[in-house]
C-alpha cells in the first residue's frame, strides 16, 4: 500500500510539479477550506452574543464593545506578524502549531468567569485566527501553476462562507446551549482539524522556506510593496472591495430590525445564508484566472459591486431587491478578492505568505472603515444615504481598476495590465 502511494506521488508530481500530487486529493483541499472557514468564523462568533457575555460576566457596554475590538485588533497584528512566518518555517508544523493554540484560546474564552480574562482569550483568538491566511498561501504553493487560481478560489470560498455563517452558527447555538457552547464545540473542531492536518499535508508546498531572520521577513514584506506596483495596485482594490462588503453587513441589520420587517436577530443572521450562494459562485472567477480572464473578471465583477446597491437600495420595499442585491455583491467582490490573491502570489510565490499577509492587512483596513462609515451614516441619514456610500466606494473601485489595467504587467501571463 505504501508502495503503491509513494509511486502515485512521484507520477504526480512528475506531472504537476512538486506539491501537486496533494491538490490531486479533492479531500485534502476540502479540509483546507473547512479549516480556513473554521478558523475565521471565530473572528466574528461574538458579534450577535455581545449583551449576553456582558450579562454574564457584568462588564459595562464600553467593554463589551471592547470585546470586537480586540478580536479585530489582534487578528491586524496577526496578519504582519504571524502570516510571515509561513515563509520561512515548516508550514505544516506552524499550521497545526496555531490551530492547537487556537483551541487553547477558544476554551479558555468558553471557560473564563472574568472579563479580563475573555478580552485577554479574545485578542490571542484574533491573532491566531489568522491561521487562515497561512493556510490560504500553502493551498497555493501546493498547486500547479495552471491550477493555482481554482485552488484559491476554492480556499476563499470557505473563508467567505466561515465569516457569512459565523454570526448565524452562533446565534442557534447560544440560543440552545449558551454563549459558551459556541467556544468550545469551535474549540474541539479546531483542535480536530489540527489533527488531520497533521496527519494529511506535506511540510512545504513547491516552495522552500526563505533564509531570512525574522526582524528581516518582517521588513521584506514592506520592502515587496515599494518594489511591486501590482501588489500596491490590488491592495487597494482589495481595500475598497471590502469597505463596500463592509459597508453592507455591518448596516444591514438596522433597516432588517424595524419596520416593516423588525426581524429577529436569528432572521437577520440567516441572510448570511444568500450571502454564501454569492460567495461560492465566485470560486468560478479562479478558474477563469487560470485561463487568462483576471483582467476581464476584475472589470466584470467592479461593474457588478457598482450595480448591486441600485437592487439593494429598495431594501425597505422589497426582500427580493436585498436577496438579488446580496448575492450580486457577494460575487463580485469575492470574485475580485480571488482574483487579488492569485495575481500576487505569483508575483514572487516563494514570499507567498508575505504578500497575503500584507494583502490582507488592506482588507482589515477596508473592513473598519466600512463598518464605522455606514453605521454611523445610518444614524444620522437612513439607509439610502449608506446605499448611497456602498456605491460611491464601489465606482471608485471600478474608475481605478479602468485607469490602471493596462499599467502593470500580468505575473501569470507577462502581459500588462492589472489584470
Amino acid at each position: 500500500m505504501t508502495g503503491d502511494c509513494e509511486t502515485a506521488t512521484k507520477r504526480a508530481t512528475a506531472r504537476n510539479g512538486p506539491g501537486s500530487a496533494f491538490l490531486l486529493s479533492r479531500g485534502v483541499l476540502a479540509l483546507l477550506a473547512v479549516a480556513c472557514g473554521t478558523a475565521v468564523a471565530n473572528v466574528y462568533f461574538a458579534q450577535p452574543l455581545l449583551v449576553t457575555m456582558g450579562h454574564d460576566l457584568a462588564m459595562s457596554p464600553a467593554l463589551v464593545g471592547g470585546v470586537v475590538t480586540l478580536t479585530h485588533a489582534g487578528y491586524g497584528l496577526g496578519l504582519f506578524f504571524l502570516v510571515p512566518l509561513g515563509d520561512m518555517a515548516d508550514r505544516r508544523r506552524l499550521i497545526v502549531a496555531q490551530l492547537l493554540l487556537l483551541a487553547v484560546a477558544l476554551a479558555a474564552v468558553a471557560t473564563t468567569r472574568t472579563a479580563a480574562l475573555l478580552l485577554a482569550g479574545m485578542a490571542a483568538m484574533g491573532i491566531l485566527a489568522v491561521v487562515t491566511q497561512t493556510l490560504v498561501a500553502f493551498a497555493a504553493s501546493l498547486a500547479p501553476p495552471a491550477r493555482r487560481g481554482g485552488v484559491v478560489g476554492l480556499m476563499t470560498g470557505g473563508v467567505v462562507v466561515g465569516i457569512l455563517l459565523a454570526r448565524t452558527a452562533s446565534g442557534l447555538m447560544a440560543d440552545l446551549a449558551g454563549w459558551r457552547s459556541v467556544y468550545l464545540a469551535s474549540a474541539a473542531l479546531t483542535a480536530l482539524l489540527a489533527l488531520l492536518l497533521h496527519r494529511a499535508l506535506p511540510s512545504q508546498g513547491d516552495v522552500p522556506p526563505v533564509s531570512l531572520r525574522y526582524g528581516q521577513l518582517l521588513r521584506s514584506t514592506v520592502t515587496l510593496f515599494a518594489a511591486e506596483r501590482l501588489l500596491r495596485l490590488r491592495a487597494l482594490l482589495g481595500l475598497l472591495i471590502f469597505a463596500a462588503f463592509s459597508t453592507l453587513w455591518s448596516s444591514i441589520a438596522l433597516p432588517l430590525s424595524e419596520p416593516p420587517y423588525s426581524f429577529s436577530h436569528t432572521a437577520i443572521g440567516a441572510w448570511g445564508l444568500v450571502g454564501a450562494v454569492g460567495a461560492l459562485a465566485a470560486t468560478t472567477a479562479g478558474r477563469l484566472n487560470d485561463r487568462g480572464l483576471a483582467r476581464r473578471t476584475t472589470g466584470i465583477a467592479l461593474a457588478l459591486l457598482a450595480v448591486s446597491w441600485l437592487s439593494l437600495a429598495f431594501t425597505r420595499s422589497s426582500l427580493w431587491a436585498l436577496v438579488l442585491g446580496v448575492i450580486l455583491l457577494d460575487l463580485a467582490v469575492q470574485a475580485v478578492h480571488v482574483t487579488n490573491q492569485t495575481l500576487i502570489h505569483a508575483l514572487h510565490p516563494a514570499a507567498g505568505s508575505r504578500l497575503i499577509g500584507g494583502y490582507m492587512i488592506f482588507y482589515a483596513i477596508g473592513s473598519a472603515a466600512g463598518a464605522i462609515a455606514a453605521t454611523s451614516l445610518y444614524s444620522v441619514a437612513g439607509w439610502g444615504a449608506v446605499c448611497a456610500l456602498g456605491a460611491a466606494i464601489s465606482c471608485l473601485a471600478f474608475v481605478l481598476w479602468a485607469l490602471t489595467r493596462h499599467s502593470v504587467p500580468d505575473p501569470t501571463t507577462g502581459s500588462a495590465g492589472v489584470r
